[in-house]
């Protein structure tokens, strides 16, 4: 089979095609053939050697993707061959609190990931996806789409009528606005592009805000809605203290990235986090019982990720380039077979 290796993460550059036989599977495992697959941030932090320690030169990457069920090992229930099926990244994360031991089994990390023509899985990670949903609508759902819901619903609380503010239009942030508008919220989005807040619009956004024309955008979303209820904070410590004037009292932030750069200052407004009573919380990905609790929401209410370009399987540098332009909005995609 195909695959992609991360070789000696200098970059881009170091992203290297390779063949490799095709994987059997273990007790418990399945080996799917893979369909699509979306790219994250993350998977060019990883081919730069900027994503915590270096990784195997043989490592595959990618994090987010589809693919069918095409062998399983001994002992395995709950799929079949034919099926077609997707996972969280942290694929022993199968349900229960968050705990560090779930970063040993992550995919494209410290096991192969989906940039192959098959993958090996723990058969207990998968969920089926219904028959009518295409595979581009699924694709993306495992780690960007889960991450969104996990912010939400799982932390954030979401209700008819709270204020949502997600900063970008990234894959999280696209997720986090289709998620936002089917719970019947408010949603602000930020962007240096206006052309982009535009196609937000014609997703739903409520409040625009071009923080390139906007610097102070914090102040335009108070003025808007009167602050934010939950804030989908993807930029780390260069947005956080905007993210925190923007908020309303006793809202949920929940930090999911670090997008935005280094900061030039840490906090200033450190005493609104107790004068707002603020819930600041970390999160990573989500568990298997919060993706399946997703791909029912996805299948009962059209949920599709906004698929901002897409590529071949052998295009897989070009794609990496694309995603690194910034040109983007949502995801970038590959279709594999």
């Amino acid at each position: 089979m195909k695959v992609f290796e991360i070789g000696e993460q200098q970059g881009i550059a170091s992203l290297t095609a390779s063949e490799r036989p095709d994987p059997a599977p273990g007790p418990g495992e399945a080996v799917l053939r893979v369909r699509a697959v979306c790219l994250n941030h993350r998977d060019l932090n990883i081919v730069s050697g900027t994503y915590g320690p270096r990784k195997p030169p043989h490592r595959v990457p990618v994090s987010d993707g589809i693919g069918e069920v095409v062998a399983l090992g001994e002992g395995v229930a709950g799929v079949q061959i034919g099926d077609r099926a997707i996972c969280g990244h942290f694929c022993g994360w199968l349900d229960g609190a968050f705990s560090p031991a779930i970063f040993a089994r992550d995919l494209g990390v410290t096991l192969d990931g989906w940039l192959a023509e098959q993958i090996v899985v723990p058969a207990a990670a998968l969920v089926k996806i219904p028959e009518a949903m295409a595979n581009e609508r699924a694709v993306a759902l495992g780690a960007a789409g889960l991450t969104a819901w996990h912010a939400l619903v799982e932390i954030g609380r979401i209700k008819a009528g709270d204020v949502v503010l997600t900063l970008g239009t990234g894959g999280v942030s696209m997720f986090a606005l289709q998620i936002a508008k089917m719970h019947g919220a408010r949603v602000a989005i930020t962007s240096s592009s206006d052309e982009k807040l535009q196609q937000a619009r014609a997703l739903g956004a409520d409040i625009l805000v071009n923080y390139a024309t906007t610097p102070d955008w914090a102040a335009a979303v108070v003025a808007a809605c009167g602050g934010a209820d939950i804030v989908v904070e993807t930029g780390g410590l260069a947005t956080l203290s905007q993210s925190i004037a923007a908020a309303a009292p006793n809202a949920r932030i929940v930090l999911i990235g670090a997008l935005a750069g280094q900061p030039g200052q840490i906090l200033p407004n450190f005493s609104s986090i107790l004068g707002k009573n603020l819930v600041l919380r970390g999160i990573t990905a989500g568990n298997r019982r919060m993706l399946a609790d997703l791909v029912r929401a996805a299948d009962a209410h059209g949920l599709a990720p906004v698929i901002g370009r897409k590529f071949g399987f052998d295009e897989a540098p070009e794609a990496y380039r694309f995603l690194q332009s910034g040109a983007c909005i949502g995801k970038v995609l590959l279709q594999i077979a």
